[in-house]
């Protein structure tokens, strides 16, 4: 299983989150059929939404949305700090004309934004924040993220190995927050560290590297200490039969009574875990009325 690894510098001042993602990477290739770059993009996302639930609070989520001008055009990813975890792209079968530049996600994604929505319980509105995507690739984003808008300096490092097929073999990757009133001293140490080992996610992992291998090249020199955190990751969807039809309201009125005149029953799949609704021209019918009454207030 994908058990989610958190430690901590000795000293409290460095955060860590490190895990090996490869079975619910694997899981949302296999619901959503992703081919290549979408499964890095959408597993890299899947990863760091999941690293940075891991250092919430309980029932809290983290929402990420990777929003650009290329032709894959978004990636969404969410999780908790339970470690539920879902995630998409509009465009799954997205393919360049050729892969001269690898498994490019900035390629794909071009210029845009990167938003982050943190939920908690019992708050009405999720605290938000919007930056500037700055290379397109996830981890570096994220990086960027979380000093614009929270003052953490950070590295995170993620990777997916494919194989020769396109099919995920390894995914995972490692977070490393720095806390104000950290030493400069640990702070040059880890930045001295992920430039001389340079290590590879991916290349660790293949190499049958547990997260705690991920961890190490980054902290030689630093003490740290494994906390206790029971969760594994599981790519959950809470989609369910209303939540669909209330999707189906975005058509809008015209749209909902062609479907009606067509009189043919609607199959709703949902983008995150692939399970069909079917919508009965009944249930449509309803709702129409109701956002037509919506629209009277």
């Amino acid at each position: 299983m994908s058990k989610i690894h958190r430690y901590c510098s000795n000293d409290f001042t460095v955060r860590i989150a490190a895990i090996d993602a490869t079975q619910v990477v694997q899981e949302m290739q296999m619901l959503q059929n992703t081919l290549p770059i979408a499964t890095v993009g959408v597993g890299k996302a899947m990863t760091g939404a999941l690293l940075m639930a891991a250092q919430l609070k309980e029932k809290q989520q983290v929402g990420l949305l990777f929003r650009g001008n290329g032709s894959i055009k978004s990636i969404y990813a969410e999780a908790d700090f339970e470690g539920n975890v879902r995630a998409f792209t509009p465009h799954p079968q997205y393919e360049p004309q050729n892969y001269d530049k690898g498994l490019s996600v900035a390629e794909a994604l071009g210029t845009g934004t990167l938003s982050v929505a943190r939920h908690q319980p019992f708050q009405k509105q999720p605290f938000h924040g919007t930056v500037s995507l700055v290379t397109g690739e996830i981890a570096e984003d994220l990086a960027h993220y979380l000093h614009q808008s929270h003052q953490i300096r950070s590295v995170v490092a993620l990777g997916i190995y494919l194989d020769e097929y396109g099919k995920c073999k390894k995914a995972g990757g490692v977070i490393i927050e720095v806390m104000p009133g950290v030493d400069e001293k640990i702070v040059s140490a880890i930045e001295a560290n992920a430039q001389i080992m340079q290590p590879s996610v991916s290349k660790i992992l293949m190499e049958g590297g547990k997260p705690f291998d991920l961890v190490e090249p980054f902290m030689l020199g630093v003490p740290f200490t494994e906390l206790d955190h029971p969760y594994e990751a599981k790519y959950f969807c809470p989609c369910n039969k209303d939540r669909v039809k209330g999707a189906l309201e975005i058509l809008g009125m015209a749209e909902l009574q062609d479907i009606i005149d067509k009189n043919q029953e609607q199959e709703v799949v949902c983008q995150m875990c692939g399970k069909p609704y079917l919508i009965t021209v009944e249930e449509v019918v309803e709702l129409k009325e109701l956002l037509y009454k919506n629209s009277m207030h």
